[in-house]
């Protein structure tokens, strides 16, 4: 049986605290006029015109709007809204954006990121969430920093605002419509891996992260990748003038805010990471990151690779791949032990949450829909990767074939021909005998109507 999706129940009135609001203040988030657009009374996001839904927990993760033309293009090729993202998998995006730029000095590299992530689903094996429904994930063959991720966050579905983006005049320069309602539908895409001309070009991005994080007395760690973007005060997912390589300090013109005080700093730092108090926060670098002071080196290679967009922001439409027959979806899931909040300012309780993870979560009704489990899958375990799925028409010059939500259980290519060959049989034997049953029945009545 497929996983029941959730859709517009998911959703309930926003709750942004105080302590929310004066985090957005400090970060610089909102300081621009009209930059952010909070909701009233509603239960269901309507988005003034130009504004797009997203999270307290993804902004304070390196989003802003506009956002970065990397991000943008990651969701049109993955076919997802902000929405749909976990915190988690926005601050891996924000990790690898700072990475490229400041460690690598290149723009952020889509065959790079092929080699390194790829996405999954987020739910159970009874229900399939929308908000927060998919999940960015590291490769099982890939050595790649620990990022320190949490394994959930708790609450963050229920802070929920609108961010202003800018109108390009064409969809593939804005951040997709939102639709909170949207189903998700798995595309190959998801788990698109880089050709063996993309693997060479980047072979040499690749020893040098494998030099980053092994060279002795020079390593770099996931979470001063993370502290360094949140020192700068430059949001890596926004558009911005320039990349992280040309950084001029305190008065580079893509900062947001002066600096963090160091309590400030501490604290956010293990609000969106799994640090302990007894664990320190990195204030110095054994790699110095680019920037103006830093120059790139002469003759250093820019590699640019971003995520295909549609011409003129033309989307054709989407085939989708129904198979009613097929099994339930497997889901990525974490441990009911590892349901705590992380460093989260908001008290939740517990042992509801753990209860979610030991039970089918129950059906969804204004009564207890905001008793579901918050908890997120953080990406940062190595998962089994998807096997990809099955091979049918591309239905856009750019994006390969999407499978239904509702029947995300990959089938092998081999096996298709065999199975639609079966469906066909059976169908045809359902259409004889309807037809058999059609003509007795004509003949009885007319027996009847003789006698």
């Amino acid at each position: 049986m497929a996983a029941a999706d959730l859709g517009a129940a998911e959703w309930e009135r926003s709750k942004i605290t105080n302590q929310d609001l004066n985090l957005l203040k400090k970060l610089g988030i909102n300081k621009k006029p009209k930059a952010v657009c909070f909701p009233s009374e509603e239960s269901y996001p309507t988005p003034p015109m130009g504004y797009r839904v997203s999270f307290v927990d993804h902004l304070i993760r390196g989003l802003s709007a506009p956002i970065h033309p990397f991000l943008r293009g990651l969701l049109f090729v993955y076919g997802l809204q902000l929405h749909h993202l976990t915190p988690n998998s926005i601050l891996h995006i924000s990790i690898f954006i700072t990475l490229c730029e400041a460690f690598l000095g290149v723009q952020p590299n889509w065959a790079l990121w092929k080699r390194i992530f790829f996405c999954r689903r987020n739910g159970s094996a009874n229900v399939a969430y929308n908000i927060g429904g998919v999940v960015i994930s590291v490769r099982s063959s890939v050595n790649y920093f620990d990022v320190k991720l949490p394994d959930s966050v708790q609450g963050w579905r229920k802070k929920w605002l609108y961010i202003r983006e800018e109108n390009h005049g064409c969809a593939e320069d804005n951040i997709p419509p939102s639709d909170g309602a949207e189903k998700i539908l798995r595309r190959r895409s998801w788990d698109a891996e880089a050709t063996e001309e993309e693997r060479t070009s980047t072979e040499a991005l690749m020893t040098r992260i494998h030099e980053l994080q092994n060279t002795r007395g020079k390593e770099l760690s996931g979470i001063q990748i993370t502290a360094y973007f949140l020192r700068t005060r430059v949001q890596p997912l926004q558009a911005r003038k320039n990349p992280f390589w040309n950084y001029a300090g305190d008065e580079d013109t893509d900062r947001l805010s002066a600096n963090l005080e160091v309590k400030d700093l501490d604290r956010l730092i293990r609000k969106i990471s799994s640090l302990k108090k007894k664990d320190s926060i990195p204030s110095t670098y054994r790699v110095k990151p680019y920037s103006a002071t830093n120059a790139l080196p002469k003759n250093h290679p820019n590699l640019v690779s971003l995520p295909p967009l549609p011409e003129g922001g033309e989307v054709e439409e989407r085939a989708v791949i129904s198979d009613d027959n097929q099994d339930a979806p497997s889901f990525a899931n974490e441990p009911a032990e590892s349901r705590k909040s992380a460093g989260s300012d908001e008290k939740e309780d517990v042992s509801e949450a753990t209860a979610s993870a030991q039970s089918p979560p129950p059906a969804v009704s204004p009564k207890n829909k905001r008793k579901r489990n918050d908890a997120e899958d953080s990406g940062t375990s190595k998962a089994k990767e998807a096997v990809p799925s099955r091979q049918k028409a591309a239905y856009d010059p750019y994006l390969e074939t999407l499978i239904s939500s509702d029947d995300e259980e990959e089938v092998p290519t081999a096996d298709v021909a065999a199975r639609t060959k079966k469906l066909a049989e059976v169908n045809e034997r359902a259409n004889t005998l309807a037809q058999k049953l059609e003509q007795s029945e004509e003949a009885r009545k007319k027996a009847e109507s003789d006698g």
